[in-house]
């Protein structure tokens, strides 16, 4: 893992956020191979700034939380496309969920997690990313369950290299994503870690409007990435 110790923390915004998470991944700038993947919504503004700065594509991959029953905040797992399942068994070992139960919420997000993937894709496929450089970005990360996944999904399309890219996590989670990918740009690891939020000084909620607005601007100033 790479880190910045100087960083000055609260961010402004994601936008600054991204601006100097794109300082330390100028190594990438300008390859062929590479692309960067936003977990949206709150990943994809960070990761404009980065697709810009480095004129590489950005796209979206979408991971859907599984909230548990009654408390959706409490995360007992993740879902990404295709189906990949990750469950914290020790959540629901502890509270005695059942796999019924469990399905039931699963099923309920995927279809969640189709409508964004289908808005999200702006009428484009999702890239091969087959031995491929990508860059995952997130506006930080509390308990890495939602980028597990997704580093397990792109391991499992055959990546070439993951590079994870966030601003602020835990330091213990960014190791955990450091046995996981090939690297961990985090630029902070504040400790002790309640919530991303609060290390940002504007975290309003990115909506789906303001995700399509910033993929189509991107994708206007990339003339081969526009739909036929």
């Amino acid at each position: 893992m790479t880190a910045n110790p100087i960083v000055s923390l609260p961010f402004r915004d994601r936008s600054e956020a991204g601006r100097l998470l794109a300082e330390r991944l100028r190594f990438y700038a300008g390859r062929p191979d590479t692309v960067v993947f936003a977990l949206p919504r709150g990943g994809v503004p960070v990761a404009a700034e980065i697709a810009e700065a480095l004129q590489v594509p950005l796209f979206v991959f979408v991971v859907r939380k599984l909230g548990v029953p009654g408390r959706e905040e409490l995360a007992m797992g993740a879902i990404t496309s295709g189906g990949k399942r990750l469950i914290n068994r020790e959540i629901t070992t502890t509270l005695n969920i059942p796999e019924s139960e469990i399905d039931q919420v699963a099923r309920q997000e995927t279809r969640e997690l189709l409508r964004r993937e289908r808005l999200y894709s702006r009428g484009l496929p999702m890239p091969d990313v087959t031995n491929k450089i990508v860059i995952l970005v997130d506006d930080g990360i509390a308990t890495g369950s939602s980028m597990v996944l997704a580093v397990q999904s792109l391991r499992d399309r055959e990546a070439g290299r993951i590079v994870v890219a966030v601003p602020v996590a835990p330091a213990g989670v960014a190791s955990q994503l450091g046995c996981l990918a090939d690297e961990v740009v985090c630029l902070a690891a504040p400790e002790p870690f309640a919530a991303v939020g609060q290390w940002y000084q504007d975290f309003v909620q990115v909506t789906d409007h303001e995700v399509c607005c910033i993929l189509d601007h991107l994708i206007e100033r990339t003339p081969e990435l526009q739909p036929a």
